[in-house]
This record gives structure tokens, C-alpha cells and sequence, in this order.
């Protein structure tokens, strides 16, 4: 994955779980826990890949 990749990858993940955190009221229960735990995951994976990014 080369840096624009990540770049990408990094904001839309962040994108994502500003969105779930600022709708949580307007989403349908059902969807709120796994959107939330989707979220989660692509934030770890975007903090992973930014310190990968600094190993030389």
C-alpha cells in the first residue's frame, strides 16, 4: 500500500466514525452497534497503519 493509499484510507476512517458519533440519534438501533464496532475497527486499522507508515 503505498502513502497515498493510506492517506485515503486514514481519513475516510476517520470520516466514518465522526459521522457515527455526530447521527447516533438518527440511527436505527439495529445498526448502531455495528456500525460503531465497523468504525472501531477501521480506526485501529488507520492508527496501524500510520505508525507502520514511520517504520522505515
Amino acid at each position: 500500500m503505498n502513502s497515498s493509499d493510506t492517506t485515503v484510507f486514514v481519513i475516510v476512517a476517520f470520516a466514518l466514525a465522526i459521522v457515527v458519533l455526530l447521527s447516533r440519534n438518527s440511527i436505527p438501533q439495529k445498526f448502531k452497534r455495528g456500525l460503531a464496532l465497523f468504525s472501531l475497527i477501521m480506526v485501529i486499522a488507520a492508527f496501524v497503519l500510520i505508525i507502520y507508515s514511520f517504520s522505515p
